[in-house]
């Protein structure tokens, strides 16, 4: 019987998954997942300890860090189940980012070779996305037509929005279906297309080239539904009559005027944004309540009217949808934020990880919570106007705060 346990004892340990620390409320073992992080052709010598890693149960929210070692590995011993897998590291304005959903920890072990992707900081940055409305007190319900976006210069030279475009990918939401990315069976990394999938419209601009500076360090306004004071009858919304504020207005392809009514009297006309091309079919333009995915782009060797005009710009949603998606290429993303709901477990992601790596979380929606990007102390100083994080991962970058910053 002796050596029977022992053997059995051996057989155990031998294993991928160990027995778990005392009181474990989750499972009967925790498995080996190991996540090896591998940089692109030309970066092999920035493989190095101290990275972090991070895995997310993705049922539970159970949240594991973990920091390379010397090779470039991260081992954590965690409960069976499915995970996200996300790996950052920056380097000045080098980034390196990579990202894998629904990957597998079972009793075999798990080893997952995850691919990272280079990009740059962005120059002009998202740096509060306020989405998910507020309630209507003093009167009962919820309130959804104040949605807004603040831009941020966070480049030491003056920056132009001339022609900058604003957008949410489809799906619409971070639970729904998504036609435009699949997986690969062997490795568990999601499979991205070349191109963001805009839906609804093109939202640009306008100006010469120079009409909008930013200064480095200032911030832009955009009203995604009506630039009115929402805070004059419901006073947990916010004022976005103000004069600067510019606002997405086109009264011929969004005619629904309880989302879209006559900017009031601070707005003027030039700062209402342009629809370059609409396509989809909603009367109303609007962002996700609970989980937009948020992009900033810009056309490259051409104006964005001439490109929409070209083959492939503009393509159908595969599936039998009558709406379409202006397909944006991946270079020409300036900044772009991944938000989930807080609310559901089914959330997947939409940008790839050049983009944004990781996501933000809107805890719930009509709170009036708002979601903003972390300042970084020490670059601020140093350059002497407000720097605000930027690692193209909103896991990192972003939180989320109880008030809207434009709350009085």
């Amino acid at each position: 019987m002796k050596n029977r346990f022992l053997a059995y004892l051996f057989l155990l340990l031998a294993t991928s998954c160990v027995l778990p620390s005392d009181g474990d409320p989750y499972e009967d073992t925790l498995c080996m997942l190991t996540v090896r992080a591998l940089y692109p052709s030309g970066y092999s010598d920035r493989i190095r300890e101290g990275v972090p890693v991070k895995v997310e149960e993705i049922n539970l929210g159970t949240g594991y860090q973990k920091e390379t070692d010397a090779s470039g590995v991260a081992v954590f011993n965690v409960p069976a189940g499915l995970y996200r897998v996300s790996v950052s590291d920056m380097d000045g304005e080098d980034i390196f980012n990579g990202s894998a959903d629904k990957v597998r920890a079972g009793r075999t072990g798990t080893v997952l070779s995850l691919n990272l992707l280079h990009s740059k900081a962005g120059t002009i940055v998202i740096k509060e996305i306020y989405c998910g409305g507020c309630k209507r007190l003093p009167q009962e319900g919820n309130y959804q037509y104040d949605q807004y976006l603040i831009l941020h210069n966070n480049d030491f030279r003056v920056q132009y929005l001339d022609g900058l475009c604003i957008g949410s990918l489809h799906p619409y939401n971070a639970m729904a279906t998504n036609p435009f990315v699949s997986k690969d069976a062997a490795s568990g990394e999601s499979v991205f297309p070349a191109f963001v999938p805009v839906s609804e419209a093109v939202w640009q601009f306008g100006g010469d080239g120079t009409s909008f500076p930013l200064q480095p360090g200032e911030d832009a306004v955009v009203c995604l539904k009506g630039a009115i004071d929402h805070s004059a009858q419901f006073p947990l919304s916010v004022n976005l009559d103000r004069p600067g504020y510019f606002v997405c207005y086109n009264s011929t392809y969004f005619t629904n005027t309880a989302y879209h009514p006559t900017p009031g009297v601070n707005i003027s006309s030039d700062r209402y944004l342009e629809v370059v091309v609409k396509t989809g079919v909603a009367n109303a333009y609007t962002f996700s309540i609970n989980s937009p995915a948020v992009v900033l782009y810009r056309a490259q060797g051409m104006t964005m009217r001439e490109w929409v005009q070209t083959e492939g710009a503009v393509i159908p949603i595969p599936g039998g949808s009558t709406s379409q998606v202006a397909a944006i290429p991946l270079e020409w993303v300036v900044d772009a934020v991944e938000v989930f709901s807080g609310t559901s477990s089914s959330n997947s992601k939409r940008l790839a990880p050049s983009l944004d790596a990781g996501y933000v979380t809107l805890s719930d929606t009509y709170l009036g919570h708002t979601l903003f990007r972390h300042t970084d102390g020490e670059l601020s100083v140093a350059a002497g106007y407000e720097v605000l994080k930027d690692t193209n991962n909103s896991s990192v970058d972003f939180y989320e705060r109880e008030t809207q910053s434009l709350h009085d």
